[in-house]
């Protein structure tokens, strides 16, 4: 499917930091996408929690296999849109590779524990990983992305670190949290399909758990409504076949709501290029009806599952993992890899160096530096 007027095209790109020649055989995007599968961070990725640790089962989802459920949704997407598939891959892809071990408490723990020192922001770190913390070229370091994905993977940003941002590099990938402006169609789109993703497979993996009952989630109409229609169907359907059913027919119907929220804001404000987009208001989007829909299960899977008191209690300790590790650091930088220890600004390389494990292995750290396991049998 040729590519629409509004999409990014990436003949048309604003290029990469470091001039390279166009590779003979792949697009800008293309290239970017194989660039972050081959990096480090990438794989590291298999390792690091989503909601459920790394060590508390095999089938949960991780890091890395959230992306790559974001990466298939958002690209289903922008196919119908007209948009350009890859650079919704990689920004999808990438998105999160700044993510500290331990998820979300993780970068709570991080970001509260270097608080004096500038905080720690995942979106930021995952520009950070793919800008200067990869290592694989002789000319520059990162990976030399082009300023689309990166734009994509900044998907959020403070106002100080935006202006941070925006004197190294004038007119960079943070100006438009300066202007107020909007990101590419693709990165809005990857930015929502995130969103879909991660509430679809939360449910799995919290019934997988057995910390959420389908009997819980028929209190979400949107889950209701999808699992009702699976039982019309096939009567006889029931336990994870049954739940499977419900939350696909639920995915479809979000891809499909958005994909006609979608084309009525492009019809509306009539974008002729990216440039337009920018300059526009956010338009890639749920109907009115959808958005209320996916908020009630947000709230519901907030108070359900990521603070039920088992989630809390190995986040709980998993904080305290991270700030015993930046403490660690702090006062013995010899503990760390000599790249990391001898840099002129320890705070940001102990951010760096924590953000980068994984959950295994910030706990044999933490095991090997205090000497009391945070979780027994596992250090």
């Amino acid at each position: 499917m040729p590519l629409a007027p509004y999409a990014s095209d990436p003949a048309r790109t604003r290029g990469r930091r470091h001039a390279q020649p166009a590779a003979p055989t792949r697009s800008d995007y293309q290239r970017d996408r194989d660039r972050i599968v081959h990096s480090t961070a990438f794989r590291r990725l298999v390792y690091k929690t989503q909601v459920f640790l790394n060590h508390e089962g095999d089938l949960y989802r991780t890091r890395l296999t959230h992306s790559l459920e974001v990466a298939q949704l958002g690209r289903s997407i922008a196919r119908t849109l007209g948009l350009d598939e890859d650079l919704v891959e990689a920004i999808a892809l990438a998105h999160d590779l700044g993510h500290t071990p331990f998820g979300h408490a993780g970068q709570d723990a991080l970001n509260d524990a270097l608080r004096e020192h500038g905080g720690f922001e995942h979106n930021l770190q995952s520009l950070r990983v793919v800008d200067a913390l990869e290592q694989r070229y002789p000319d520059f370091d990162g990976l030399n992305l082009t300023f689309e994905t990166r734009e994509g993977i900044l998907k959020h940003c403070s106002p100080s670190n935006a202006r941070k941002l925006e004197a190294q590099e004038p007119g960079g990938v943070a100006r438009r949290f300066i202007e107020g402006t909007q990101p590419s169609l693709e990165a809005q789109l990857t930015n929502l399909a995130d969103e879909i993703a991660y509430n679809a497979h939360d449910i799995d993996d919290g019934v997988r758990s057995g910390l959420l009952s389908v009997e819980q989630m028929r209190a979400v109409p949107l889950f209701a409504r999808f699992h009702d229609e699976a039982l019309a169907e096939h009567p006889r359907l029931a336990g994870r076949r049954l739940l499977f059913e419900a939350i696909r027919r639920m995915l479809s119907q979000q891809m499909y709501d958005v994909m006609d929220a979608t084309r009525a804001r492009l019809e509306r404000h009539a974008p002729q290029s990216a440039d337009d987009v920018r300059r526009a208001p956010p338009l890639v989007c749920f109907s009115d009806a959808m958005r209320d829909e996916s908020r009630q299960l947000k709230s519901f899977l907030m108070r359900h599952l990521y603070r039920h008191p088992q989630v809390m209690e190995t986040t709980g300790r998993a904080k305290r993992v991270v700030h015993e590790l930046v403490a660690a650091y702090l006062e013995q930088p010899a503990e760390m890899p000599a790249d990391f220890a001898q840099r002129a600004d320890l705070p940001r390389a102990v951010a760096d160096y924590i953000a980068g494990m994984t959950d295994r292995f910030a706990l044999r750290e933490h095991a090997r530096l205090t000497g009391a396991p945070a979780f027994e049998g596992l250090s």
